[in-house]
C-alpha cells in the first residue's frame, strides 16, 4: 500500500514540474529570418491555350520556401499559384485568353519574407472553351435533345442547357452536361414533343463563358414499352445463363442488387455470347437503354462498386425481327445497330471517377437505326467484354420507341 501511495506521490511531482517547465517556455516562430530573398530571374513566358506556363531562375537562397504568382482574372477573381522550391516552373490557369494581365512574382522564404515582385504582362491564348463551343452541335432526339461537342484536351466543363420559365427568362436546366470527357455524346430527356426554344453555352471552373447558341428544337415522341410485356426466349445459338441469375432479372426494376441481374455462363467458350428476348409488343423502335452490372470492387470512385469492368459488354450488336426466327441465323435478323462503351475518364481497367460512374448507373442508351422497320423480337451479341473474357452481364433494360407507328 506504501509503494501505490509513494508511486502516486512521484507522479503528481512529475506533472507539476513539467506543467511548470511547459509554463516557462517561450513559445517563439521557428523560422525568424527578416532578410528578403532575392527575386527569380531569367523568367520565360510560354502563352498556351487558357493558361500560362512559366519559368524561371530560382535564387540561390538556402532559406527559399517556395515562389508565388498572384493575378487578378479579367472576371474579378484574385488568383494566387504557388510552386515549391524543387520546381522552377509554374501553370497559371483560368484566363479566357486574348486580353493581357498583370501577374507579380515573388521568392517566400521560411519567415514568410517575400523578395521584391518581378511584373510580367501575359497574354494567353484562347481558352479551349471556345473551340468546344465551335464544335457544338444541337437537335432532335427521341424524347428530348441531343448535343454533341468535341473536348480534344478534356477541359472540365459545362455545357449550360438554358430554356425559358414562365417570367419568358433563360434559367440554367437542372439537366445541363459537366463533364471533362474528350467526346461528348449526350441526350437530354423529359421534353415535351412540341417545338421549344432552346440556348446553349459553355463555361469553365473559373466561371468564363462562350457565346450563346440560341435554336429551337423539337423532341421527337417515344414511349417506354412496358416491362410487364417482356418475355424470355431461347435459340439455338444463345448462350446459356448463369445458375443464379434468370433473365428476367434484366427486366424486374432492380439495377443494382445482385442477382438481379443476368448473366450468361462464363465456361461457355465462344467467339461471341447471344442472348434474346421478346418485348412482347410490335413497335418501331428508338433506343434501348443498357444498364450494366456493377461489380463489387474499389476502382477509386467512392462506390466500391466498378463499371467498365469484368462482364460489362464493352462492344456489341442489336439485333431486331417483327416475326420469331427459330433458327438463330443472325443473317435472317435486322441489325440494329453496333455500340462500344466509351469511358469518360480515359482511364485504365480497374480504375475509374465519380463522373465514370455516374454516367453509368445512369444507363447507357443506344439508338437505334431509325431506317428499321417495326420490331418483337430482340438479340443482344456481345462481341468483347471490358475484361476480355466470355461472359456477358446486363443489369437491367428498357426498350423505347412508338407502339403506334
Amino acid at each position: 500500500m506504501r509503494t501505490l501511495i509513494l508511486k502516486s506521490v512521484v507522479l503528481f511531482i512529475l506533472l507539476s514540474i513539467g506543467l511548470s517547465c511547459s509554463e516557462e517556455v517561450e513559445q517563439v516562430p521557428l523560422e525568424s529570418n527578416s532578410t528578403a530573398p532575392a527575386p527569380v530571374s531569367n523568367v520565360d513566358v510560354e502563352n498556351l491555350p487558357g493558361k500560362v506556363k512559366l519559368t524561371f531562375t530560382l535564387p540561390k537562397d538556402p532559406d527559399l520556401l517556395y515562389v508565388k504568382a498572384n493575378y487578378t482574372l479579367p472576371t474579378g477573381r484574385e488568383m494566387e499559384v504557388k510552386s515549391s522550391l524543387y520546381s522552377n516552373s509554374m501553370i497559371l490557369q483560368g484566363f479566357s485568353g486574348n486580353e493581357e494581365v498583370d501577374v507579380e512574382v515573388v521568392a517566400v522564404n521560411r519567415s514568410e519574407v517575400e523578395s521584391e515582385p518581378v511584373l510580367l504582362s501575359v497574354k494567353p491564348l484562347r481558352s479551349p472553351i471556345f473551340d468546344v463551343y465551335e464544335s457544338l452541335s444541337v437537335g432532335s432526339a427521341f424524347g428530348g435533345i441531343f448535343v454533341n461537342a468535341d473536348n480534344p484536351v478534356r477541359e472540365d466543363l459545362a455545357i449550360l442547357i438554358l430554356t425559358k420559365n414562365e417570367e419568358g427568362d433563360y434559367v440554367a436546366d437542372p439537366n445541363s452536361i459537366y463533364t471533362s470527357t474528350d467526346d461528348i455524346r449526350r441526350v437530354v430527356r423529359g421534353y415535351d414533343t412540341i417545338p421549344r426554344e432552346f440556348a446553349f453555352t459553355i463555361r469553365d471552373r473559373w466561371l468564363n463563358y462562350t457565346d450563346t447558341l440560341v435554336t429551337s428544337i423539337t423532341p421527337l415522341f417515344e414511349q417506354a414499352i412496358p416491362k410487364s410485356s417482356y418475355g424470355d426466349l431461347r435459340l439455338p445459338n444463345d448462350a446459356p445463363g448463369h445458375n443464379s441469375t434468370p433473365k428476367s432479372g434484366m427486366w424486374d426494376n432492380d439495377f443494382i442488387n445482385w442477382p438481379r441481374c443476368y448473366l450468361t455462363q462464363g465456361n461457355f467458350i465462344a467467339d461471341t455470347h447471344i442472348t434474346s428476348f421478346d418485348i412482347g409488343v410490335l413497335a418501331k423502335l428508338s433506343r434501348i437503354v443498357i444498364w450494366d452490372y456493377p461489380e463489387y470492387y474499389n476502382s477509386g470512385n467512392g462506390t466500391g462498386r466498378a463499371y467498365y469492368y469484368n462482364v460489362c459488354m464493352k462492344e456489341f450488336k442489336i439485333y431486331g425481327s417483327a416475326e420469331l426466327e427459330t433458327t438463330g441465323d443472325l443473317d435472317k435478323w435486322t441489325l440494329l445497330g453496333t455500340y462500344k462503351e466509351v469511358k469518360p475518364s480515359g482511364l485504365p481497367y480497374g480504375q475509374s471517377t465519380g463522373e465514370d460512374f455516374e454516367t453509368a448507373n445512369a444507363g447507357f442508351s443506344w439508338d437505334v437505326d431509325p431506317s428499321a422497320g417495326p420490331m418483337r423480337y430482340i438479340r443482344i451479341e456481345m462481341i468483347d467484354n471490358w475484361a476480355g473474357t466470355y461472359s456477358m452481364g446486363i443489369s437491367e433494360l428498357q426498350v423505347y420507341g412508338n407502339t403506334k407507328f
